[in-house]
């Protein structure tokens, strides 16, 4: 009886650690990826055209980064794991969400420096917090699922906010934001990427198919944002040899998604 009582105490400590060692890693990741909203400084130092220049290289990194991880990450994982049938539904689910999030709340990816679409400074503040929340929940589910699968979900957001943050930046201070009021406002909706995170790592203990729902509407998520957002961005360009390297560049940020199978394997 006694043994029972030290195995069922033994058992219930390494859930315990393991929580705590995936709670930590989720508080991390989502603090990471917050730190990234100080990118928006970058407008300060680099030249417009020099900067648009940049932003097209990342926008075509980003989108390869997250049809990377929705198709070889996110997909795959939720079909193995949970052997359900509703995966596509949830994909397609994902997609609706995102589109009724992008009209509720004016929330769009701003790649410019000078935005017309975010009229609003503080409008653009709240569709940014909600969407910072939402990758938390991401990441959150992710990790809870799997430990691989949770740095490439970060990897994947964190890639996608690069080119976010620094339009954003660029459109709070075309609002009319001092610049260092800015950075403070876009790090403060920043955060809320670590509500998201903590708060989906408690209810994937609570809510037993949260993950299994989640994770292909994260997928769903990830696909509009590539395909109806970022990638109409790069095929503005007109000019074929830069046209060529933001193709070589999308299939780069999809190479280095599927490399983390390797990198972090079973």
């Amino acid at each position: 009886m006694l043994l029972q009582e030290m195995a069922l105490l033994f058992v219930f400590c390494y859930i315990y650690i393991l929580g705590m060692h995936i709670l930590i890693l989720i508080f991390l990741s989502t603090f990471l990826v917050s730190l990234i909203s100080f990118i928006g400084a970058l407008v300060l130092v680099l030249k417009e055209k020099l900067l648009q220049k940049i932003l097209l290289y990342l926008v075509a990194l980003s989108a390869g980064v997250l049809v990377g991880g929705a198709f070889l990450h996110l997909i795959p994982e939720t079909i193995e794991r949970f052997q359900t049938e509703s995966v596509f539904i949830y994909i397609l689910l994902g997609i609706i969400l995102f589109l009724l999030i992008e009209k509720v709340l004016y929330w769009r990816h701003c790649h410019k420096g000078k935005c017309p679409v975010h009229t609003f400074t503080y409008m653009n503040l709240l569709g940014d917090a909600v969407h910072n929340f939402i990758d938390g929940l991401i990441i959150a589910a992710s990790f809870v699922v799997d430990i691989k699968l949770g740095i490439a979900s970060t990897f994947a957001i964190a890639f996608h906010e690069i080119p976010q943050e620094i339009g954003d930046f660029g459109v709070l201070v075309y609002g009319g934001f001092k610049k260092t009021k800015a950075l403070f406002f876009n790090f403060l909706t920043a955060l809320t990427a670590i509500l998201g995170g903590l708060l989906g790592f408690y209810i994937s203990g609570l809510i037993e198919n949260f993950a299994k729902v989640l994770l292909p509407m994260a997928a769903g998520g990830f696909i509009y944002i590539a395909l109806s957002d970022l990638i109409p961005e790069i095929r503005k360009e007109k000019s074929f040899p830069r046209i060529l390297l933001n193709f070589i560049i999308f299939i780069f940020g999809i190479l280095m998604i599927h490399s983390l199978k390797f990198i972090f394997p079973e």
